[in-house]
């Protein structure tokens, strides 16, 4: 019997699944908790996280469709990384969806708006970091998927 043949029959999870998904969660978590506290405290709770005024007026600014991505990004990126740890194929649809909204919230900042030069080196920085993560769960989970890892 392959390997994939037994993990698709109920084989045992690999340890890197557990790994990856844990990991993922926490630092998808990180998204989840910004967003919620940035809708529900607003400038308060951006002014805490040491944002400019520049910066905040900036969110301040954000069109609706654009908070509308920032959700389906974080809640998607969070909802795909328990998939992982449910094993369900499915994780990678839904972080392919969250990385598109990442790339599209990126595509706002620094090419509609004058945001990359109002959020600074750091923050491009962060989304570099951000956009690689979401990359390799993202290849992760299609990985997984395909191995039958995920099912």
């Amino acid at each position: 019997m392959t390997a994939v043949n037994t993990l698709s029959a109920g084989g045992k999870t690999p340890w890197h699944v557990w790994l990856v998904g844990v990991v993922a969660v926490l630092f998808n978590a990180i998204g989840v908790f910004d967003f919620t506290m940035s809708m529900a405290q607003g400038e308060a709770y951006m002014a805490s996280a040491g944002m400019t005024p520049d910066q905040i007026g900036h969110y301040r600014e954000m069109p609706a469709w654009m908070t509308l991505v920032w959700a389906i990004g974080v809640f998607g990126a969070f909802g795909a990384s328990v998939l992982v740890l449910l094993r369900r194929k499915l994780a990678f649809g839904v972080f392919a969806v969250s990385l598109a909204a990442f790339l599209v919230s990126l595509a706002y900042t620094y090419l509609l708006t004058d945001g990359g030069k109002v959020m600074g080196q750091q923050m491009a920085i962060t989304s570099a970091v951000i956009a690689a993560l979401l990359a390799f769960f993202t290849w992760y989970a299609w990985a997984m998927g395909k191995r039958g890892v995920l099912r």
